[in-house]
């Protein structure tokens, strides 16, 4: 074996050649990469190649064989097997699972795969090695010393360790996928929909309402409509104080992109997730996104999640010959069947310091991760989470999309903002979430059991002493044009917030005590407000035309007519008020092209507020129902 024996490198520089004037502008490598690029000459890789995958391992902070492999310009399996071969090793490009005993510390493999121990009924153990080129020198000094060993060792690549891991430990990680967080902390998780307590107060309190409604109705109504009236302007207010501070946003917007805009020297690892499911028609978009992202191939993990019975999704995928940075993780079937659940059921793979979650149909602004990156290094430590502004690209489509690009810009680009710069909880998206992996992972992840996982961990989040911000650079997506689909996914939404509502008010004191009154007021408004208006809307709007048609009438006593004038004013304020808030909420962070977009169908704004409301009153029934349903929203390829 004469692997010791290492070539001179024609071409790098040496401490003697760097004294020289015509190589003095060569850069200085340490000897693990010299020594990597002389064992690649011996495996014929060319000179060039070599030259550059050692500038860019000594700008990345990493190793040549790390980006090589991440260059594309060589198939892992060959590779491998080259190395296999110079240490007269037998080599395996794919592993039996079945071979594979599953244990608690083999998911340590998903991270860094380096070694696995195969197990036979008829021969001895094997043990497979993934060799990295500065451990060649030492693996074949060891066999010298010990040639028995060749007989019990075998190479392969790191994706078919990763493959063979994830598939010996499905089972086992699926389970604790569905019962991590309940086991940990069942307070936290939405897996039993009403507590004790909660059904039980929540019974009481139905019962009070309806028994009132029948001994003082009078009262009754109005102790109600003043309870709608106050929830409406509390969002009213909520918004209005959001909307002063989006002209103080704008003005800031050229500064934040010129910090993101600097190098920020070698980067971390960076994981992200996409979870798939009949995704056929968006995968190659997906994938050709994810290619522009800013961030050096040789530090990114991207994890496409499937379920393991979507044969459809998987296959257009392996027809795409992903390179070295991207798993395809199959998730086997089980309850439930959410998003949240592949993306916990992968989160023991994340080799990333950083996580960020897309959708199938995204485009995230290139620069996305360099931003994020560059935050995280400045920002205080308990910022766990920054959330990027979601965009709408297709609000021309029709008048569903264009009320969605105006609902994501006052979101997104309005009232988050304006959450963050106060230090108030954020209800995250359910996209473009970057992550400290380690708070993500100490949190529990995502719960399996919540269909709006992003609202729940944002709150999660800020309960445990986390602070989440918003990034600048967007993800761009287009809206469900179709009803049905529309209507389906907002349920979903619903269903989901009144879960996040229930795992949040299991014990109002300690969540008061977690939170400080600030927070807890706003956590209030934000999610119990926005179920009971939506849910109220269509009420409400019955009980103004009908103080309306009762003054008009005359049949009232001068004070009842001053009360009913005063509600129909108070009504009036708060529902014009709160659509004009919200219009010009989503205005006022829009660019001109967008608005032109949006044109003059802001003013369904009121028909959209109706359809919301009837798909909060679906929501409750699907809570009773299936409470954990997942109404998938069906995505085609962007037509921009």
């Amino acid at each position: 074996m004469r692997v010791l024996d290492y070539p001179s490198l024609p071409g790098m520089a040496t401490r003697r050649a760097r004294s020289k004037p015509q190589n003095a502008s060569l850069p200085a490598f340490s000897v693990d990469l010299l020594r990597e690029g002389r064992l690649l000459l011996k495996l014929g890789i060319g000179k060039p190649t070599i030259a550059r995958m050692m500038l860019l391992a000594k700008e990345n902070g990493t190793t040549v064989q790390e980006e090589l492999l991440a260059s594309g310009e060589i198939v892992d399996t060959l590779y491998f097997e080259a190395l296999a071969n110079l240490l007269g090793l037998p080599f395996m490009a794919e592993i039996d699972a079945e071979q594979v005993h599953d244990a608690e510390t083999l998911d340590t493999q998903l991270v860094f795969p380096e070694m696995l121990r195969l197990y036979h009924s008829s021969r001895p153990a094997i043990t497979v090695i993934v060799p990295k080129l500065t451990q060649i020198h030492d693996i074949a000094l060891t066999l010298e010393r010990r040639p028995a060993l060749a007989g019990i060792l075998a190479v392969s690549t790191p994706r078919a360790v990763r493959m063979a891991v994830w598939t010996a430990g499905r089972e086992r990680r699926v389970r604790d996928t569905v019962t991590r967080l309940f086991d940990a902390a069942p307070s936290h998780s939405a897996r039993i929909v009403f507590w004790g307590k909660q059904g039980f107060y929540a019974g009481l309190g139905l019962s009070i309402f309806v028994f009132s409604a029948f001994l003082a109705p009078l009262v009754w109504l109005l102790a109600t409509h003043l309870l709608f009236t106050s929830i409406y302007f509390c969002q009213l207010f909520l918004r209005a104080r959001a909307l002063l501070h989006v002209k103080k946003a704008r003005t800031r917007l050229p500064s934040i992109r010129k910090l993101t805009a600097r190098q920020m020297g070698p980067l971390p690892v960076y994981s992200i997730f996409v979870a798939l499911y009949r995704e056929t028609e968006v995968v190659a978009q997906l994938v050709g996104a994810l290619d522009r992202l800013d961030w050096p191939r040789s530090r990114l993990d991207i994890k496409l999640i499937c379920e393991a019975d979507d044969d459809e999704t998987l296959a257009a995928l392996e027809a795409l010959s992903l390179p070295s940075e991207y798993d395809i993780v199959r998730v086997p079937p089980a309850a439930p069947r959410t998003k949240p659940k592949a993306l916990s059921y992968a989160l023991p793979g994340a080799r990333g310091t950083f996580l960020t979650i897309y959708d199938a149909e995204d485009r995230p602004d290139p620069g996305q991760l360099r931003e994020a990156y560059a935050v995280f290094r400045a920002a205080d430590p308990r910022v766990a989470c920054l959330q990027s502004p979601l965009v709408v690209t297709n609000a021309k489509s029709g008048w569903l999309s264009t009320m969605f690009a105006l609902e994501y810009a006052a979101l997104f680009r309005g009232l988050l903002p304006f959450l963050s710069s106060a230090g108030l909880p954020l209800p995250l998206g359910g996209t473009s979430n970057h992550f400290r992996v380690d708070v993500l992972k100490a949190v529990g992840g995502w719960d399996p059991f919540n269909t709006t996982e992003d609202a729940d961990l944002g709150m999660r989040l800020f309960r445990l002493g986390y602070r989440s911000q918003m990034l600048v650079r967007p993800t761009l997506e287009d809206a469900p044009t179709e009803t049905a689909v529309w209507f389906a996914q907002r349920t979903r939404w619903y269903k989901g917030w009144l879960q996040t509502w229930l795992v949040m008010m299991r014990d109002p004191g300690f969540l008061y005590r977690q939170m400080g009154w600030k927070a807890f007021a706003t956590s209030q408004i934000l999610v119990a407000g926005m179920i009971l208006s939506a849910l109220s809307h269509p009420l409400t709007l019955a009980f103004l035309f009908y103080l309306g048609w009762t003054l008009m009438a005359g049949n009232l006593s001068s004070g009842d007519t001053l009360l009913a004038s005063c509600l129909m004013i108070l009504d009036i304020l708060n529902i014009i008020g709160s659509y004009a808030i919200v219009i010009q909420l989503g205005r006022k962070p829009m660019s001109p092209e967008e608005w032109r977009a949006v044109g003059g169908r802001w003013r369904a704004v009121p028909a959209y507020w109706l359809m919301i409301s009837a798909a909060a009153w679906a929501a409750i029934i699907e809570l009773y129902r299936k409470p954990f349903a997942w109404n998938k929203t069906p995505h085609r390829p962007t037509e921009l």
